[in-house]
Protein backbone atom coordinates (compact mmCIF):
# COMPACT_ATOMS: atom_id res chain seq x y z
CA UNK A 1 0.00 0.00 0.00
CA UNK A 2 1.65 3.03 -1.28
CA UNK A 3 -0.79 5.58 -2.21
CA UNK A 4 -0.15 9.12 -0.97
CA UNK A 5 -2.58 11.24 0.75
CA UNK A 6 -2.41 15.15 0.03
CA UNK A 7 -3.27 16.66 3.38
CA UNK A 8 -5.71 19.81 3.98
CA UNK A 9 -4.62 21.05 7.76
CA UNK A 10 -6.19 23.14 9.99
CA UNK A 11 -5.01 26.50 11.07
CA UNK A 12 -4.79 27.61 14.82
CA UNK A 13 -5.28 31.43 15.27
CA UNK A 14 -3.49 31.87 18.30
CA UNK A 15 -2.77 35.15 19.60
CA UNK A 16 1.30 34.83 19.65
CA UNK A 17 1.49 34.15 15.72
CA UNK A 18 3.04 35.32 13.06
CA UNK A 19 0.93 36.91 10.26
CA UNK A 20 3.72 36.48 7.80
CA UNK A 21 5.72 33.22 7.99
CA UNK A 22 2.93 30.36 7.55
CA UNK A 23 1.01 32.47 5.08
CA UNK A 24 3.91 32.85 2.80
CA UNK A 25 4.95 29.11 3.13
CA UNK A 26 1.74 28.25 1.55
CA UNK A 27 1.78 31.09 -0.82
CA UNK A 28 -1.48 32.68 0.38
CA UNK A 29 -2.74 35.73 1.36
CA UNK A 30 -3.45 37.17 4.69
CA UNK A 31 -5.32 40.27 4.20
CA UNK A 32 -6.37 40.73 7.72
CA UNK A 33 -3.42 40.09 9.17
CA UNK A 34 -4.59 37.52 11.38
CA UNK A 35 -2.08 35.65 13.38
CA UNK A 36 -1.32 32.33 11.80
CA UNK A 37 0.17 30.21 15.03
CA UNK A 38 0.19 26.75 14.04
CA UNK A 39 -0.80 24.38 10.95
CA UNK A 40 -1.24 20.58 12.40
CA UNK A 41 -0.69 17.39 10.40
CA UNK A 42 -2.17 14.28 11.75
CA UNK A 43 -5.39 12.72 13.25
CA UNK A 44 -5.72 15.11 16.77
CA UNK A 45 -9.47 15.67 17.38
CA UNK A 46 -9.25 19.28 17.36
CA UNK A 47 -7.64 19.91 14.49
CA UNK A 48 -7.18 16.86 12.14
CA UNK A 49 -6.09 16.70 8.73
CA UNK A 50 -8.27 16.00 5.55
CA UNK A 51 -7.63 14.09 2.71
CA UNK A 52 -10.06 13.24 -0.37
CA UNK A 53 -10.98 10.12 -0.26
CA UNK A 54 -13.37 8.41 -2.65
CA UNK A 55 -14.72 11.66 -3.85
CA UNK A 56 -15.14 13.32 -0.32
CA UNK A 57 -12.63 15.07 1.97
CA UNK A 58 -12.62 12.83 5.36
CA UNK A 59 -9.66 13.11 8.43
CA UNK A 60 -7.11 10.88 7.46
CA UNK A 61 -8.00 9.50 11.31
CA UNK A 62 -11.16 7.99 9.64
CA UNK A 63 -9.09 6.65 6.84
CA UNK A 64 -6.87 4.75 9.53
CA UNK A 65 -10.23 3.25 11.07
CA UNK A 66 -11.15 1.69 8.31
CA UNK A 67 -7.80 -1.08 8.68
CA UNK A 68 -5.09 0.55 10.93
CA UNK A 69 -2.92 -2.22 9.90
CA UNK A 70 -2.95 -1.39 6.42
CA UNK A 71 -2.12 2.47 7.13
CA UNK A 72 0.38 2.13 9.95
CA UNK A 73 1.47 -1.26 10.08
CA UNK A 74 1.59 -4.00 12.07
CA UNK A 75 4.14 -2.70 14.31
CA UNK A 76 2.27 1.12 15.08
CA UNK A 77 -0.81 -0.26 15.33
CA UNK A 78 0.17 -3.01 18.26
CA UNK A 79 1.68 -0.14 20.23
CA UNK A 80 -0.58 2.56 19.75
CA UNK A 81 -3.28 1.54 17.55
CA UNK A 82 -3.47 4.56 15.52
CA UNK A 83 -1.20 7.36 14.32
CA UNK A 84 0.93 7.87 17.88
CA UNK A 85 1.96 11.67 16.63
CA UNK A 86 1.17 15.47 16.01
CA UNK A 87 2.99 17.19 13.48
CA UNK A 88 3.01 21.40 13.38
CA UNK A 89 4.30 24.36 11.96
CA UNK A 90 4.75 26.45 14.78
CA UNK A 91 5.43 30.47 14.06
CA UNK A 92 6.03 32.71 17.41
CA UNK A 93 5.84 35.99 17.00
CA UNK A 94 5.28 36.86 20.36
CA UNK A 95 6.19 34.50 23.27
CA UNK A 96 3.91 31.28 24.24
CA UNK A 97 3.08 31.13 27.73
CA UNK A 98 5.99 28.71 30.01
CA UNK A 99 4.52 25.49 30.04
CA UNK A 100 5.56 21.75 31.15
CA UNK A 101 4.04 18.78 29.43
CA UNK A 102 2.79 15.77 31.87
CA UNK A 103 4.61 11.61 31.64
CA UNK A 104 2.33 8.89 31.13
CA UNK A 105 1.10 8.33 34.28
CA UNK A 106 0.34 12.09 35.09
CA UNK A 107 -1.77 12.05 31.85
CA UNK A 108 -3.71 9.22 32.81
CA UNK A 109 -4.49 9.92 36.14
CA UNK A 110 -4.96 13.68 35.56
CA UNK A 111 -7.60 12.47 32.62
CA UNK A 112 -9.54 10.43 34.93
CA UNK A 113 -9.68 12.68 37.87
CA UNK A 114 -11.24 15.38 35.96
CA UNK A 115 -13.41 13.37 34.12
CA UNK A 116 -14.91 12.47 37.53
CA UNK A 117 -15.01 15.95 38.75
CA UNK A 118 -17.05 16.32 35.31
CA UNK A 119 -15.01 18.98 33.87
CA UNK A 120 -15.65 19.75 30.20
CA UNK A 121 -13.42 19.49 27.87
CA UNK A 122 -13.74 22.52 26.00
CA UNK A 123 -13.64 24.47 29.63
CA UNK A 124 -10.68 26.54 30.24
CA UNK A 125 -10.18 25.18 33.94
CA UNK A 126 -9.25 21.76 32.22
CA UNK A 127 -5.66 21.08 32.04
CA UNK A 128 -6.10 17.57 30.91
CA UNK A 129 -7.80 17.23 27.32
CA UNK A 130 -6.70 13.48 26.95
CA UNK A 131 -4.67 10.54 28.57
CA UNK A 132 -1.22 10.67 26.81
CA UNK A 133 2.10 12.13 27.47
CA UNK A 134 3.81 14.99 25.37
CA UNK A 135 7.33 14.62 25.05
CA UNK A 136 8.56 16.96 22.01
CA UNK A 137 10.85 17.95 19.61
CA UNK A 138 11.27 21.37 17.67
CA UNK A 139 13.70 22.08 14.74
CA UNK A 140 14.08 25.37 13.60
CA UNK A 141 13.24 26.99 10.47
CA UNK A 142 14.51 30.51 11.01
CA UNK A 143 16.18 31.67 14.19
CA UNK A 144 14.79 29.96 17.16
CA UNK A 145 14.97 31.94 20.74
CA UNK A 146 13.71 29.89 23.78
CA UNK A 147 14.07 29.33 27.41
CA UNK A 148 13.80 25.66 28.09
CA UNK A 149 14.93 23.82 31.82
CA UNK A 150 15.87 25.16 34.84
CA UNK A 151 19.12 26.65 35.38
CA UNK A 152 21.33 25.80 37.95
CA UNK A 153 20.74 26.65 41.59
CA UNK A 154 24.17 28.88 41.63
CA UNK A 155 23.35 30.48 38.54
CA UNK A 156 19.91 31.53 39.76
CA UNK A 157 21.18 32.40 42.89
CA UNK A 158 24.09 34.91 41.40
CA UNK A 159 21.14 36.27 38.63
CA UNK A 160 19.00 37.34 40.86
CA UNK A 161 21.41 39.03 43.15
CA UNK A 162 22.60 41.04 40.35
CA UNK A 163 18.95 42.06 39.56
CA UNK A 164 17.87 42.72 42.94
CA UNK A 165 21.12 45.17 43.70
CA UNK A 166 19.38 48.21 43.45
CA UNK A 167 15.77 47.02 44.08
CA UNK A 168 13.46 48.99 46.76
CA UNK A 169 11.88 47.33 49.85
CA UNK A 170 10.13 44.76 49.53
CA UNK A 171 11.08 43.78 46.36
CA UNK A 172 14.43 43.19 47.18
CA UNK A 173 13.29 41.15 50.68
CA UNK A 174 11.17 39.09 48.36
CA UNK A 175 13.74 38.49 46.04
CA UNK A 176 16.40 37.83 48.39
CA UNK A 177 14.01 35.43 50.64
CA UNK A 178 13.71 33.46 47.21
CA UNK A 179 17.61 33.07 46.61
CA UNK A 180 17.97 31.99 50.24
CA UNK A 181 15.20 28.46 48.96
CA UNK A 182 18.62 27.73 46.86
CA UNK A 183 21.14 27.70 49.72
CA UNK A 184 23.86 25.75 49.07
CA UNK A 185 23.19 23.58 51.51
CA UNK A 186 20.22 22.15 50.31
CA UNK A 187 18.88 23.95 47.47
CA UNK A 188 15.44 23.37 46.41
CA UNK A 189 13.75 24.93 43.25
CA UNK A 190 10.43 23.64 43.87
CA UNK A 191 10.69 25.78 47.22
CA UNK A 192 11.92 28.84 45.18
CA UNK A 193 9.08 28.56 42.28
CA UNK A 194 6.13 28.09 45.23
CA UNK A 195 7.89 31.28 46.24
CA UNK A 196 7.43 32.64 42.98
CA UNK A 197 3.65 31.87 42.28
CA UNK A 198 3.15 33.33 46.28
CA UNK A 199 4.33 36.61 45.73
CA UNK A 200 2.06 39.23 46.82
CA UNK A 201 0.22 41.37 44.35
CA UNK A 202 1.84 44.17 45.06
CA UNK A 203 5.36 42.77 44.71
CA UNK A 204 4.49 41.27 41.42
CA UNK A 205 3.86 45.00 40.15
CA UNK A 206 6.70 46.63 41.86
CA UNK A 207 8.85 43.17 39.74
CA UNK A 208 7.25 44.37 36.06
CA UNK A 209 8.10 48.21 36.94
CA UNK A 210 11.36 47.24 38.21
CA UNK A 211 12.41 45.05 35.38
CA UNK A 212 11.19 47.20 33.01
CA UNK A 213 12.76 50.54 34.11
CA UNK A 214 15.95 49.10 35.25
CA UNK A 215 17.04 47.58 31.91
CA UNK A 216 19.42 50.00 30.52
CA UNK A 217 21.11 50.43 34.11
CA UNK A 218 21.70 46.89 34.36
CA UNK A 219 22.88 46.06 30.94
CA UNK A 220 25.42 49.02 31.82
CA UNK A 221 26.56 47.26 35.09
CA UNK A 222 26.24 44.05 33.96
CA UNK A 223 26.29 43.77 30.77
CA UNK A 224 26.99 39.30 30.52
CA UNK A 225 23.03 39.17 31.37
CA UNK A 226 22.05 41.82 28.67
CA UNK A 227 19.79 39.37 27.17
CA UNK A 228 18.17 38.37 30.25
CA UNK A 229 17.64 41.84 31.60
CA UNK A 230 16.38 42.70 27.45
CA UNK A 231 13.78 39.95 28.22
CA UNK A 232 12.81 40.74 31.54
CA UNK A 233 11.41 44.23 30.57
CA UNK A 234 9.89 42.47 27.52
CA UNK A 235 8.23 40.03 29.05
CA UNK A 236 7.04 42.68 31.96
CA UNK A 237 5.26 45.09 28.94
CA UNK A 238 3.67 41.82 27.71
CA UNK A 239 2.61 40.67 31.14
CA UNK A 240 2.44 43.09 33.96
CA UNK A 241 2.36 41.47 37.31
CA UNK A 242 3.52 38.44 36.52
CA UNK A 243 6.51 36.80 38.49
CA UNK A 244 7.29 34.96 35.49
CA UNK A 245 8.40 37.81 33.86
CA UNK A 246 12.01 36.34 35.68
CA UNK A 247 11.87 33.27 33.88
CA UNK A 248 15.27 34.63 32.42
CA UNK A 249 16.63 34.22 35.56
CA UNK A 250 15.76 30.46 36.46
CA UNK A 251 14.97 28.98 32.61
CA UNK A 252 18.12 28.32 30.50
CA UNK A 253 18.19 30.53 27.11
CA UNK A 254 18.43 28.52 24.31
CA UNK A 255 18.85 29.93 20.49
CA UNK A 256 18.69 27.33 17.77
CA UNK A 257 20.34 28.31 14.05
CA UNK A 258 17.95 27.04 11.60
CA UNK A 259 18.60 22.93 10.92
CA UNK A 260 18.99 22.62 14.83
CA UNK A 261 16.44 21.35 17.15
CA UNK A 262 16.00 20.20 20.72
CA UNK A 263 14.26 17.30 22.35
CA UNK A 264 11.85 18.08 25.68
CA UNK A 265 10.96 15.21 27.49
CA UNK A 266 8.08 15.31 30.35
CA UNK A 267 7.97 17.58 33.32
CA UNK A 268 10.72 20.08 32.08
CA UNK A 269 9.38 24.09 32.10
CA UNK A 270 10.10 25.73 29.20
CA UNK A 271 8.73 28.95 26.66
CA UNK A 272 9.25 29.28 23.06
CA UNK A 273 10.14 33.19 22.74
CA UNK A 274 10.08 33.73 19.02
CA UNK A 275 11.15 31.70 15.65
CA UNK A 276 9.24 29.98 13.14
CA UNK A 277 9.96 25.99 13.20
CA UNK A 278 8.27 22.30 12.89
CA UNK A 279 7.29 20.64 16.19
CA UNK A 280 6.22 16.91 16.60
CA UNK A 281 5.20 15.75 19.48
CA UNK A 282 3.39 12.55 20.74
CA UNK A 283 -0.66 13.04 19.70
CA UNK A 284 -1.42 15.04 23.02
CA UNK A 285 -2.22 18.65 23.68
CA UNK A 286 -2.04 18.42 27.37
CA UNK A 287 -0.40 21.62 29.36
CA UNK A 288 -0.15 22.94 32.04
CA UNK A 289 1.14 26.75 32.16
CA UNK A 290 3.54 28.71 34.49
CA UNK A 291 3.54 32.15 33.61
CA UNK A 292 3.57 34.61 30.78
CA UNK A 293 -0.09 33.71 29.74
CA UNK A 294 -3.68 34.91 30.13
CA UNK A 295 -5.01 31.37 30.15
CA UNK A 296 -5.81 29.24 33.01
CA UNK A 297 -2.95 28.55 35.29
CA UNK A 298 -3.17 25.74 38.00
CA UNK A 299 0.43 26.14 39.77
CA UNK A 300 -0.49 23.57 42.54
CA UNK A 301 -0.92 20.80 39.52
CA UNK A 302 1.91 22.65 37.57
CA UNK A 303 4.42 21.80 40.45
CA UNK A 304 3.30 18.27 40.69
CA UNK A 305 3.88 17.22 37.21
CA UNK A 306 7.58 19.16 37.20
CA UNK A 307 11.25 17.65 37.51
CA UNK A 308 12.32 19.78 39.95
CA UNK A 309 16.45 19.71 38.83
CA UNK A 310 18.69 21.34 36.49
CA UNK A 311 18.25 20.75 32.86
CA UNK A 312 20.01 22.36 29.33
CA UNK A 313 18.57 20.10 26.59
CA UNK A 314 21.09 19.62 24.07
CA UNK A 315 21.33 21.40 21.14
CA UNK A 316 20.38 18.48 17.92
CA UNK A 317 21.50 18.08 14.45
CA UNK A 318 20.53 15.15 12.08
CA UNK A 319 22.34 12.25 11.89
CA UNK A 320 21.93 11.34 8.65
CA UNK A 321 18.54 12.07 7.71
CA UNK A 322 16.92 12.32 11.62
CA UNK A 323 16.77 14.37 14.67
CA UNK A 324 18.40 12.16 17.81
CA UNK A 325 15.40 11.33 20.19
CA UNK A 326 14.35 8.70 22.66
CA UNK A 327 10.12 9.20 22.20
CA UNK A 328 8.58 5.93 20.70
CA UNK A 329 5.85 7.77 19.20
CA UNK A 330 7.77 10.16 16.76
CA UNK A 331 11.23 10.42 15.08
CA UNK A 332 11.73 13.95 13.16
CA UNK A 333 13.61 13.95 9.82
CA UNK A 334 14.78 16.22 7.06
CA UNK A 335 15.74 15.81 3.53
CA UNK A 336 17.33 18.12 1.22
CA UNK A 337 17.17 17.28 -2.35
CA UNK A 338 19.51 18.55 -5.30
CA UNK A 339 18.12 17.31 -8.35
CA UNK A 340 19.19 13.25 -7.94
CA UNK A 341 16.94 10.78 -7.57
CA UNK A 342 16.81 8.91 -3.68
CA UNK A 343 15.25 6.23 -2.56
CA UNK A 344 13.27 7.23 0.35
CA UNK A 345 14.58 6.29 3.92
CA UNK A 346 13.54 3.18 5.92
CA UNK A 347 10.50 4.96 7.81
CA UNK A 348 6.61 4.43 7.45
CA UNK A 349 3.97 5.30 7.71
CA UNK A 350 4.59 9.19 6.98
CA UNK A 351 3.48 12.89 6.91
CA UNK A 352 5.85 14.91 5.07
CA UNK A 353 5.80 18.82 4.77
CA UNK A 354 7.90 20.53 1.55
CA UNK A 355 9.47 23.85 3.32
CA UNK A 356 11.43 24.79 -0.20
CA UNK A 357 12.22 24.15 -3.71
CA UNK A 358 10.07 21.71 -5.14
CA UNK A 359 9.33 17.79 -4.49
CA UNK A 360 8.84 14.68 -6.96
CA UNK A 361 7.71 11.61 -5.21
CA UNK A 362 7.47 8.21 -7.68
CA UNK A 363 5.71 5.10 -6.32
CA UNK A 364 6.28 2.08 -8.35
CA UNK A 365 3.83 -0.52 -7.64
CA UNK A 366 4.68 -3.59 -9.64
CA UNK A 367 5.09 -1.94 -13.01
CA UNK A 368 2.95 0.45 -12.73
CA UNK A 369 4.69 3.86 -12.02
CA UNK A 370 3.19 6.92 -10.30
CA UNK A 371 3.91 10.49 -9.46
CA UNK A 372 3.04 13.40 -7.06
CA UNK A 373 4.96 16.92 -7.18
CA UNK A 374 4.68 19.32 -3.86
CA UNK A 375 5.36 22.92 -3.88
CA UNK A 376 6.50 24.97 -0.12
CA UNK A 377 3.53 24.20 2.25
CA UNK A 378 2.00 21.27 0.46
CA UNK A 379 2.14 18.12 2.96
CA UNK A 380 0.84 14.35 2.19
CA UNK A 381 0.23 11.13 4.71
CA UNK A 382 2.03 8.55 3.26
CA UNK A 383 0.99 4.71 4.56
CA UNK A 384 2.49 1.90 5.83
CA UNK A 385 4.19 -0.54 3.12
CA UNK A 386 7.20 -0.81 1.14
CA UNK A 387 9.68 2.08 1.26
CA UNK A 388 11.83 1.34 -1.31
CA UNK A 389 9.03 1.37 -3.73
CA UNK A 390 9.28 5.46 -3.47
CA UNK A 391 11.83 7.58 -4.43
CA UNK A 392 12.23 11.21 -4.09
CA UNK A 393 13.72 14.01 -6.41
CA UNK A 394 14.14 17.26 -7.54
CA UNK A 395 15.23 20.19 -5.55
CA UNK A 396 13.95 20.66 -2.45
CA UNK A 397 14.11 20.69 1.51
CA UNK A 398 11.62 18.27 3.56
CA UNK A 399 10.49 17.56 6.76
CA UNK A 400 9.49 14.14 7.65
CA UNK A 401 7.52 12.89 10.69
CA UNK A 402 7.51 8.88 11.54
CA UNK A 403 7.10 6.49 14.46
CA UNK A 404 9.84 6.63 16.67
CA UNK A 405 11.65 2.65 17.51
CA UNK A 406 9.28 0.32 18.84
Amino acid sequence: MNRIFRLTNSIKHYDWGSPKWIPQLLGVVNPEGLPWAELWMGIHPQGPSLTEYEGAMVPISALIAQDPCLYVGPAVQRAFGTLPFLFKLLAAAKPLSIQAHPNREQAQSGWERENQLGIPLTAPERNYKDPYHKPEIIGALSPFKALCGFQEPEQIVQGLAAFSQAAPEPLYTALNTLAQTLDPAAPSLKAFLQGLFALPPAVRQELSAYGRNRKDGLIQEYPAYKDAWKLIAYFADLYPGDPAVIAPLYLNRIDLKPGEGIYLPAGVLHAYISGFGVELMANSDNVLRGGLSSKHLDTPELVRILEFSPFHPQILKPQGSRYPSPAQEFSLWVMEGQGNQVQHPDILPLILIVTQGKLHIICFEGTEEKAWSLNPGESVFIPAGKPENLHFSGTYTLYGAGPGSL
